[in-house]
């Protein structure tokens, strides 16, 4: 039976083949594929197994991350400034050798505005990395409807500027978003246990201070504590309530970049007199969590890669023990070292290539599997899972460098064959 070095081209001579002719290695890199058709075939399966779970599990991990980002931050803005609080201190320091009992007891903590704060608004809306600024006064308070009463947290806001921070309007499950004089926006949950509807009056009570406000819209924030005791209404109720005539407790931002957020907190805290904290020193167990993941997501697409490497060279120094006979009568009949190695260096790129297409396709209904059949309580997808294209490209290209890597040790091994001992045999 004819061997593929009898049906192989000819090899070119050194001067005639160059950068742009690559036709001899490419005729027969593809040759020795299709005559080890189940090596190839199972090779280009596993390599596409390896891709599918690197591109899903990525896929999965983002689109959590995402969802996770998305509900944390749904109510909370990146980075918030505040005023400083209060802090006791001595008022002289003892002589020296004359013993002192003291004992400073932590003040309590009041309603403080943040001086000048229209100004600081503008100051921060200036800012390149902020996409979003609003002021808001908060305090604890009781909301009361009849003989119910419930323990509130009351949030004065102007709503075109909140809604930028934390798309409060998105959040409306009944009623309409209208935060005039005398109107308020409760939680759903608060609003069951104080038995009321959208159009009711509830008497929110700080205090000795205490006003009646119309509910005209109930909101899902996402979070059920949340739900159970937040109360919106405009920023003047909200001062008159807390007690701070034209001031501000708060100036929330939203930032272009939510991961800059300590940067910007550090960058503002320097220049600023005020306390500052970003969403990260906030929710520091939730970002430890998320960098968890992201090593983790790094770990397993390491390790799967390594896999395919192994896998794909593996089966390559098999073919080169394979062809020994035909690689030694193409070095006999004047195939050079360096032919012989870009031949199989071009079945790594071939292998992982195909694989790489084959997986990127299997990841894609995985995807599709996940979105379709796993669902919530409520009937809906967990999260949106997708697999962005750079990504897909990214793993792809990946995969094949990996598969040219994988190729160099049989490559160099075929290139080392000695033509007269490879024939013999």
């Amino acid at each position: 039976m004819p061997s593929a070095a009898e049906h192989a081209p000819a090899p070119p001579r050194r001067s005639a083949w160059g950068a742009a002719t690559l036709g001899f290695e490419r005729r027969l890199a593809l040759r020795f594929l299709r005559e080890g058709r189940m090596q190839t075939l199972l090779i280009i399966v596993g390599v596409a197994a390896g891709v599918a779970v690197v591109a899903y599990i990525s896929a999965l991990i983002t689109g959590l991350q995402a969802n996770t980002l998305d509900k944390t931050l749904g109510a909370q803005a990146h980075v918030t400034l505040q005023a400083l609080e209060d802090e006791v201190r001595a008022v002289a320091p003892a002589a020296s050798g004359v013993a002192e009992l003291t004992q400073v007891q932590p003040r309590a903590q009041r309603p403080r505005t943040l001086a000048n704060w229209p100004a600081l608004l503008r100051l921060l809306e200036a800012e390149p990395a902020v996409a979003a600024v609003s002021p808001t006064v908060s305090g604890a308070g009781l909301a009361r409807r009849g003989e119910a009463s419930r323990a509130i947290a009351i949030l004065g806001v102007e709503l075109d500027r909140h809604d930028r921070i934390v798309r409060l309007r998105e959040k409306v499950v009944a009623g309409a978003p209208r935060l005039g004089p005398g109107a308020a926006m409760i939680g759903r949950e608060l609003a069951d246990d104080l038995g009321v509807r959208v159009g009711d009056r509830v008497l929110l009570v700080t205090g000795d201070l205490s006003e009646s406000v119309r509910v005209t819209a109930l909101l899902d924030l996402g979070v059920r504590d949340l739900n159970r005791r937040s109360v919106y209404v405009p920023l003047r109720t909200g001062q008159s309530l807390v007690g701070l005539p034209g001031g501000v407790t708060h100036v929330d931002m939203t930032l272009h970049d939510v991961w800059a957020a300590g940067e910007v907190a550090a960058s503002l805290a320097r220049r600023l007199p005020y306390q500052v904290e970003s969403w990260q020193q906030a929710n520091a167990q939730l970002v430890s969590a998320l960098n968890a993941q992201s090593v983790s997501t790094t770990i397993i697409r390491g390790v799967v890669m390594v896999v395919v490497v192994l896998g794909i060279a593996s089966v390559l120094v098999v073919s080169v023990v394979q062809k020994r006979r035909e690689i030694g009568i193409l070095r006999a009949i004047g195939a050079t070292r360096g032919q012989m190695m870009r031949v199989f260096l071009l079945q790594g790129a071939v292998v992982g290539a195909l694989g790489s297409a084959l997986g990127i396709a299997l990841a894609v209904a995985l995807i599709w599997a996940f979105t379709r059949f796993v669902k919530g309580s409520d009937g809906l997808p967990l999260f949106a899972i997708t697999l962005a294209p750079a990504l897909a490209l990214r793993i792809a290209a990946l995969a094949t460098v990996c598969g040219v890597v994988a190729a160099v040790a049989p490559a160099r091994r075929a290139a080392a064959l000695d033509p007269a001992q490879a024939i013999r045999l």
